[in-house]
């Protein structure tokens, strides 16, 4: 981890020593609207490309940002991103695309990790960290919990220090948020843009369903 930063990287240690994480998350009930945007302007060309979930060509596309520390993204995807994937993702009825946008140091950490590997590893460990955040994110000790967890995807200690200290990729994912922040006025998680329209808060999945289909 040396070569990140030496404030971003004390920043990440204390709040891994503090066991606490910065949570500017949504209330997981609101399901305020906000402003609309293009599908050109959200699609522009990101600091870390795109991997959809679901198949080319579906008519709806959902873009979800969210923060691998927020415990409202951590619901939606355990309570309704599996009725999403059965109902429209894998009809060919929506495309599901997550983008970084990390509230804390720890948040960026978990973000790196999941595309450090691979794009074919990326979602499916961003769903494990998401189904298992509770022994990572409300624990004493969060880096040391972190390290064993992906270690159980072939993440050793020495990739998971290799990682950290990839300035790059550091960068690129707090690019995202920051991107996401200006240009798309995102300042709580989650937030989802349903074919340019922007909703805050947590779905269950008929509320979801009940978007899609308007």
């Amino acid at each position: 981890m040396s070569n990140i930063p030496s404030l971003n990287r004390r920043r990440l240690l204390q709040a891994a020593g503090a066991g606490s994480v910065l949570l500017m998350a949504g209330s997981g009930q609101a399901l305020a609207a906000g402003p609309d945007y293009t599908m050109a302007q959200l699609m522009v060309p990101m600091p870390l490309k795109d991997l959809p979930e679901g198949k080319a060509g579906a008519p709806v596309t959902i873009i979800e940002y969210a923060s691998m520390t927020c415990p409202h993204c951590a619901h939606f995807q355990v309570a309704t991103m599996p009725q999403l994937k059965k109902d429209y993702l894998d009809t060919g009825k929506a495309v599901h695309i997550l983008r970084e946008f990390p509230l804390d140091p720890l948040a960026t950490a978990a973000f790196m990790l999941a595309r450090y590997a691979g794009d074919d590893k990326r979602n499916a460990l961003v769903d494990m960290l998401f189904r298992r955040q509770n022994e990572w994110v409300y624990v004493d000790k969060q880096i040391p919990a972190l390290t064993k967890l992906v270690a159980e995807v072939g993440i050793t200690k020495a990739d998971f220090d290799k990682c950290l200290a990839d300035k790059a990729l550091y960068d690129n994912v707090n690019k995202m948020r920051d991107i996401a922040s200006n240009s798309f006025k995102v300042d709580s998680t989650p937030t989802f843009f349903i074919n340019g329209r922007r909703h805050e808060g947590d779905f269950e999945a008929k509320d979801l369903a009940d978007l899609i289909k308007a």
